[in-house]
């Protein structure tokens, strides 16, 4: 059986980030064909074109990491609603310089959690839009908009309500059919 290689962005640089949370318990939900690293976000300075021929390290390590990958999972809160700015950070140095775009035809999925009911529905549609434009392959059913409780989402990623298991396990049951759909047609090297 082939194993896929997901690349995750955790869009939250808190400590006590719950879409890190999230984040666990969507590995621990996941087919088994997929092996999940997550890519950092967080020691990336801001992005500038003047650094277009000469990409810092930590940039260099990040376009990296997304070419390891065969798809990618944006795992992010909503900050003002919008994505927060250390996601859209990074994305910026992905998809630059001009014509070296990590995101042309990967397949990605988006998902987010907040203590509010809306979950991230509004950075997820801020998301969408900017990965539209960078070429990406999105999947857009299901959407997921959590609502955090921690009496459902334990620190280790152990989900404890079975609908929301249930519910987590087939949004990631579909995004690993997703990656396959993309992967045989658009085929990653």
């Amino acid at each position: 059986m082939r194993t896929y290689d997901v690349g995750y962005f955790v869009g939250s640089l808190s400590s006590t980030s719950i879409n890190r949370t999230l984040s666990k318990a969507l590995i621990r939900l996941a087919p088994d064909d997929l092996r999940f690293t997550e890519i950092p976000i967080g020691n990336l300075p801001l992005y500038s074109p003047d650094y277009d021929n000469a990409y810092p390290p930590e940039a260099t390590a990040l376009k990296e990491a997304i070419a390891q990958s065969n798809a990618v999972l944006f795992v992010t809160p909503e900050y003002n609603r919008s994505i927060p700015g250390a996601l859209k950070n990074a994305i910026d140095w992905a998809s630059r310089p001009w014509g070296q775009n990590s995101f042309d035809h990967i397949p990605t999925a988006m998902i987010g959690a907040s203590i509010g009911q809306v979950g991230t529905a509004v950075a997820q549609q801020s998301l969408r839009a900017v990965m539209a434009f960078c070429n990406a392959r999105q999947m857009t059913a299901p959407e997921a908009y959590i609502t955090f409780t921690p009496e459902v989402f334990g620190d280790d990623g152990e989900v404890e309500d079975d609908s929301t298991r249930e519910f987590l396990g087939d949004f990631m049951s579909e995004f690993r059919e997703h990656v396959v759909r993309v992967l045989t047609v658009l085929p990653r090297e």
